[in-house]
C-alpha cells in the first residue's frame, strides 16, 4: 500500500491528523484530506513537506 499519514505541526511537534491518506486536495484556501475509507477532514493548513519514502505528509497551520 502507498497511503501516507498526515501530520500537522503544533507547538513544534508533529500531531497525527489522519492515517491511510489517499488524497490531499485544495479546498477554498484549506486542505481536504481523504483516507482510503472515505473519511474526510478539512484543515486550515498548507503542505510543509512530503516524505514519500516514510509515507508522511507534513502540514503546517495557516495563521
Amino acid at each position: 500500500m502507498c497511503e501516507a499519514s498526515a501530520y500537522v505541526i503544533r507547538d513544534g511537534k508533529e500531531e497525527l491528523v489522519m492515517e491511510a491518506v489517499d488524497t490531499v486536495e485544495p479546498d477554498n484556501g484549506n486542505l481536504r484530506i481523504i483516507n482510503i475509507f472515505g473519511d474526510q477532514k478539512v484543515i486550515h493548513a498548507q503542505i510543509k513537506s512530503l516524505e514519500l519514502v516514510n509515507h508522511k505528509i507534513i502540514l503546517e497551520e495557516k495563521v
